[in-house]
């Protein structure tokens, strides 16, 4: 009997934990394994999209990028921010006062104010409320390392 129930919560454990991490998987449209991500990814983008990590301030070209285009998730092309919305924040990381609605998420068990790809759950950066008060208030301080730059075309 002692025998049955020890198996039986063996077997409750193990299928909570495989429904847990099949949940945390379904979580973001986009899900791959950590080697698949490895491969695609280099090392920076791979620290920074999907160990939380942050670039070192000044280290992105994007930082001073002032070409007219979009701004797109390094995992996965979702567009994340429009040039028109980005500013110098003097923080050494490419900043903007608004995300593309619907493709950033925010918190979710992580900090409430990181954000992530709502695509492919990558680490983005933070969202604090000290950027532009003449526009939204709100400054995206984004790695460069997560994101690609798509220039408009003429």
């Amino acid at each position: 009997m002692n025998k049955f129930i020890l198996l039986l919560s063996v077997s409750f454990l193990l299928s909570c934990n495989s429904n847990a991490q099949k949940k945390e998987q379904e979580q973001f449209p986009v899900s791959k394994t950590n080697a698949e991500w490895k491969q695609e990814l280099t090392e920076e983008q791979y620290y920074v999209l999907r160990q939380s990590g942050t670039e070192r301030p000044f280290s992105s070209p994007l930082n001073d990028n002032s070409q007219s285009g979009t701004y797109i998730c390094a995992a996965c092309d979702t567009p994340l921010f429009k040039s028109d919305h980005k500013f110098d924040s003097g923080t050494g990381w490419p900043s903007f006062d608004r995300e593309i609605k619907g493709n950033v998420a925010y918190g979710n068990g992580y900090e409430s104010n990181e954000e992530h790809c709502a695509t492919c759950g990558g680490h983005l950066g933070h969202v604090f409320n000290d950027g532009p008060r003449s526009t939204t208030g709100m400054r995206h301080c984004i790695n460069g390392d997560a994101l690609k730059f798509v220039p408009s075309k003429k």
